[in-house]
């Protein structure tokens, strides 16, 4: 089966993390591009990444939504365009007719999601966002070591997703807050969806929003959100984290630690070393793609007899201590799974209903960072 793909949207989030994944799995046909710039008069002399008709021949390229949704042989939408639009072109694909993968934060509300999330029920089109992340290496490292129980029962985790000085940061020029501003709903929105997979619904949020920007801005670009939960996860902290403004040679990445062990992850530029592979102009087909240097790995220590043969024994407190293998990551599984899903053979990993809960933690942390509190899960305000 042939899965005919049309794309909203050109710009870094389409060229870097959507179409070079795409185009490497055979059941994929990249048909139509909606892109608002009109073609070059001449495609062979334009620079290559500035128009979709320059990098994609033979692409159908739309410049207006109407032209583009009407096309019949799409199949499948990417939406890969502004926050904003997001949710108002995930409805106008499946009223449409097709499936789509809208990228994350998937929605600027619950309100918005709920709305999509019931009308690709009542069309039985297949919906999800693109949270890549759960397939960045380091986290399918940690969910490996938590299934195999090599840390026990987790009592605290720390996930951070920071950057030194990054170059966007002079495009937060905004003062008020609007709903879908703010770098919770960006990088944040990646780690609490780890977290969220990992642990599911929190019962209680606790967030602290800043600015490290140097200017007066109800937008934060820094954050602290802290997840309580209940049940046999009454004893758990999740503490999820992201500043801009940290000057070290290595990011703390990942800290978690249980009754029987801990696993502490390190970072240096991005989170996942496909990101910058992708940006080199490498090929998720390319040997040693989605590869982390060993100087990277993380550090495991474990009461568990998990893997001597990566590890050093210590006779005198029994535990096993050592740089524990990264799992090469692998963004292009998303994508295999969307297809899966598409043909009736699995069922979606990233389901549209727990990026819609991490939209609600979202909201549930501004709220706390407004009154200054804790505040209780609630699905709606």
């Amino acid at each position: 089966m042939v899965i005919n793909v049309g794309i909203i949207g050109y710009g870094n989030s389409a060229k870097n993390f959507h179409i070079p994944f795409i185009a490497t799995i055979p059941e994929y046909n990249i048909v139509a591009v909606l892109q608002r710039a009109e073609a070059p008069a001449n495609v062979s002399s334009a620079v290559p990444g500035s128009h979709c008709t320059v990098d994609l021949p033979g692409i159908q390229h739309y410049r207006t939504p109407g032209e583009f949704f009407a096309d019949p042989n799409t199949a499948l939408v990417v939406v890969a365009t502004h926050i904003d639009t997001h949710a108002l072109f995930a409805e106008k694909s499946l009223l449409a007719g097709k499936h789509v993968i809208v990228d994350k934060p998937f929605a600027r509300s619950t309100a918005e999601a709920d709305k999509v999330i019931h009308l690709a029920k009542e069309k039985g089109l297949v919906l999800t966002c693109f949270q890549n992340r759960r397939w960045d290496g380091d986290f399918q490292t940690l969910r490996k070591l938590i299934s195999q129980n090599a840390l026990g029962r987790i009592a605290e985790a720390e996930i951070h997703y920071d950057f030194e000085s990054p170059f966007w940061i002079k495009y937060m020029t905004e003062t008020k807050y609007v709903a879908g501003q703010g770098h919770s709903f960006g990088l944040g929105s990646h780690s609490l969806d780890q977290a969220y997979t990992l642990f599911g619904r929190p019962t209680s949020i606790t967030a602290f929003y800043r600015n490290q920007r140097g200017i007066e801005s109800e937008i934060e670009d820094s954050f602290t959100i802290i997840l309580q939960y209940d049940g046999d996860q009454k004893n758990l902290l999740v503490t999820v984290k992201s500043a801009i403004t940290t000057l070290l040679a290595q990011q703390l990445k990942l800290f978690v630690r249980g009754s029987e062990g801990s696993f502490v992850k390190w970072q240096q530029r991005s989170t996942c070393p496909q990101e910058e592979q992708i940006a080199r102009g490498a090929n998720p087909t390319d040997l040693g793609f989605g590869e982390e240097p060993e100087e990277l790995r993380g550090v495991l220590t474990t009461y568990k007899e998990f893997d001597p043969t990566v590890q050093s024994y210590d006779t005198e407190t029994g535990k096993y201590t050592g740089l524990y293998p990264t799992v090469t990551g692998r963004w292009i599984g998303l994508y295999e799974n969307v297809a899966d899903a598409i043909c009736g053979r699995k069922g979606l990993e990233v389901r549209p209903e727990q990026v819609r809960d991490v939209l609600r933690i979202i909201e549930l942390a501004r709220i706390s960072h407004e009154r200054g509190a804790t505040v209780i899960w609630s699905d709606g305000d």
